[in-house]
């Protein structure tokens, strides 16, 4: 509804008089709400389809469940305890409940403007006044110069919402409510993300060390019997150079896994929310396997109300079009009614007597005639806010479709590259079967057999490595698809919808 101003100003001067204006301008305009209503966020070309080919979209309504709880897709009960965890101990999330719990609170208080201020107050003066002053004390019989004045009453005010400025800035409010509710579930799906990959860092650090153990025991191995050659003058002094180097290197490398291993389990300590060392007993405990899939991934569009990013860029412009008709509303009357009673004595015994009654009534309209143009400039700041919200959704939106093809593309790779090393390390495990053969018929030697078996463990560490990386790019790619959440919770926009 739009109002000129200029009429509506005559109307109050010279066709009712003020009085009528009061108690029927609230019947008239309590439904009228200045500003842009919000009808949601702008569309957005989210294209055709996944670009990495080998992509099976899949059903998005089996895709979904999946996501809500994708931690558990590695079948991996110590992961499922730590993010479970995590997600009840994690101190960032104690302090993102804390902010919802104080956003709430502010819509609170948005939503206390429908409603009157009542005031109760309760005194006791003790005056002197003086004799010389424009009241003539001393002259005036039956009125003392010292006073003692008891009072009891309450004071009213309420104003009506004529132009939606309450209404607009609820709406606004709620928005933001909804806002940082979306703010928090993207703090929980990286908490849970950071949860497992750093798990999944100690697990692959595990597996690596075992391996390269291994290979240290057969360089080991080896070293003693080219010693033992050269002893024998089987071979030349410098044959034993470089297999002592092999072996240095190999060694040189368990310092640095281990301490990835410590400063993982001390990381998942921090993250549960607990003393860094109340997981280092995952370093003892040993690794469990891997399986890594290929997982349908739904739709792209889908992502626009999985990713909690875009959720809250969402509803921040809900917000920053609320705020709109909050500044309009600045423009047109405020009216509001305050009405004061009670009683007023100076002596304690007549203090509720109906001579002691004091009550006032003031009906209020105000309007603000010239201020410089600082509502104008108000208003279009958050129209300016408002546009910058848009793009920020905008942006948001074309960095969770990046996000998203990025991490599709990374990890469907790595599992390529897997697949390949799985077949390199079936490949040299045969190879040893059949050298370890060979050696029991005395057609090679322990030498070229120690070589073999080093071959496999170079293999299995290539493996480990690649397996680790695969599962940590997995982990991102749960976290880009929006993993965590609900498909039994509406987004914040479904919500506001349903509510329009």
């Amino acid at each position: 509804m739009i109002f000129d101003r200029r009429r509506f100003r005559l109307f109050l001067a010279a066709r009712a008089p003020l009085h009528t204006a009061v108690l029927v301008l609230p019947l008239l305009l309590g439904a009228c709400a200045v500003g842009p209503d919000y009808r949601g966020a702008p569309a957005i070309d989210t294209g055709s389809g996944w670009t990495t080919a080998t992509v099976d979209p899949g059903d998005s309504a089996g895709v979904e469940p999946a996501l809500a709880q994708w931690w558990t897709t590695f079948g991996d009960p110590v992961l499922d305890r730590l993010v479970e965890a995590a997600l009840k101990q994690n101190l960032d999330l104690r302090q993102a409940a804390a902010r919802i719990a104080e956003v709430r609170a502010l819509r609170d208080r948005a939503a206390g403007g429908y409603a009157p201020r009542i005031d109760a107050e309760v005194s006791v003066t003790r005056r002197r006044q003086s004799e010389n002053g424009p009241l003539p004390i001393g002259v005036i019989p039956g009125i003392e110069r010292d006073q003692t004045i008891r009072e009891i009453g309450f004071d009213a005010a309420w104003e009506a919402d004529l132009f939606g400025r309450t209404r607009r800035a609820v709406e606004a409010a709620s928005a933001r409510l909804e806002a940082a509710e979306a703010e928090a579930d993207g703090l929980r799906t990286s908490v849970a993300a950071e949860v497992a990959r750093t798990y999944l860092t100690l697990r692959g650090a595990q597996h690596e060390l075992a391996v390269r153990q291994a290979s240290l025991g057969i360089l080991d191995q080896t070293l003693r019997l080219t010693q033992a050659r050269i002893d024998a003058g089987d071979a030349p002094a410098g044959a034993i150079d470089s297999v002592q180097a092999r072996r240095e290197t190999v060694a040189a490398s368990l310092p640095l896994i281990e301490a990835r291993l410590r400063a993982a389990s001390l990381g998942l300590g921090l993250l549960l929310g607990q003393l860094p060392e109340s997981e280092l007993a995952l370093i003892d405990s040993p690794p469990p396997a891997l399986s890594l899939l290929p997982m349908p991934v739904g739709e792209r569009a889908d992502l626009l109300r999985r990713r909690p990013d875009v959720r809250a860029a969402e509803r921040r412009l809900a917000a920053a079009s609320a705020d709109i008709g909050v500044a309009t509303a600045e423009l047109f009357p405020h009216l509001g009614i305050g009405a004061s009673g009670g009683f007023q004595s100076l002596e304690t015994g007549n203090l509720f007597d109906a001579g002691s009654q004091t009550f006032a009534l003031v009906p209020m309209l105000s309007w603000r005639i010239f201020d410089g143009g600082r509502v104008r400039a108000e208003i279009h700041a958050s129209e300016a806010r408002q546009q910058q919200a848009a793009l920020a959704y905008e942006s948001s939106v074309l960095a969770a479709l990046g996000d998203a093809e990025r991490a599709l593309g990374t990890y469907y790779l790595d599992l390529d590259a897997l697949r390949l090393q799985v077949t390199a390390v079936a490949s040299s495990r045969r190879s040893h079967e059949r050298a370890g053969l060979r050696y029991r018929a005395g057609d090679i030697t322990l030498a070229e057999l120690l070589a073999e078996e080093a071959n496999l463990r170079d293999a299995e560490d290539a493996h480990a490595r690649l397996q680790t990386a695969a599962a940590i790019d997995l982990v991102a790619l749960f976290k880009a698809l929006g993993g965590g959440w609900s498909p039994s919770r509406q987004s914040a926009a479904e919500q506001a919808s349903a509510q329009r």
